[in-house]
């Protein structure tokens, strides 16, 4: 199970400060959307030109222009893209044939997706990594749960789940078995960073 270190509401130095903390702990960095919009493209290349050796996730959240989205953030250096799964169809399928040309992927984004129905055409389209994730905003109603996974049952895809996860609530999600656990602020707020994502890593190793 990796552990993927999700960098939202951050200043491009305490992105780079916080990375460098926790660089032996984590597997996938994520450079979050609200930081792309801050920093651009140049962010994504230089936490690839900097940590050579991770995973980068650019957490672009693309819900529309997906082809002209992929090919930024491939080019910039990311081996995963984001993508809303309430997007047209023929976006996520540019999406994917731009990820078909990089060797690289796209990660569908479920937020407020809740029908089975839109998780098969997902499926049939091609898309073989989501992400089951209770967003920012309706964290305020509680964090993520584990309920959530009932959306995915029957279908083959690489799992990731994102939304508020923190110590508390991670073991019940290690049950679940997903193959990625995305955290945010419970390492980026914390006040030793590199000591949480340790705590994290042990519990879904």
């Amino acid at each position: 199970m990796n552990l993927q270190l999700a960098l939202d509401r951050l200043t491009r130095e305490e992105c780079i400060q916080i990375v460098k903390e926790t660089e032996n702990e984590i597997d996938i960095i994520e450079v979050g959307t609200g930081v792309i919009k801050e920093y651009g493209m140049a962010i994504v290349r230089e936490m690839r030109d900097r940590f050579p050796e991770k995973k980068i996730v650019a957490d672009m959240k693309t819900c529309d222009a997906g082809k002209h989205e992929a090919h930024q953030a491939f080019k910039a250096g990311a081996d995963i893209t984001t993508v809303m799964a309430f997007s047209s169809n023929q976006t996520i399928i540019d999406t994917l044939d731009a990820a078909k040309q990089y060797g690289k992927r796209v990660m569908i984004d479920l937020l407020e997706v809740h029908s089975k129905d839109r998780i098969k055409e997902l499926y049939e389209l091609g898309v073989d990594l989501v992400s089951l994730h209770v967003g920012k905003d309706k964290q305020i109603e509680g964090n993520f749960h584990t309920d959530l996974f009932s959306l995915l049952e029957g279908f083959d895809f690489e799992v990731t789940v994102a939304g508020g996860i923190n110590l508390e609530t991670l073991p019940d999600i290690v049950q679940k078995n997903p193959d990625t656990v995305i955290v945010g602020s419970a390492i980026t707020k914390a006040l030793n960073p590199q000591q949480v994502a340790s705590e994290m890593k042990k519990l879904i190793s």
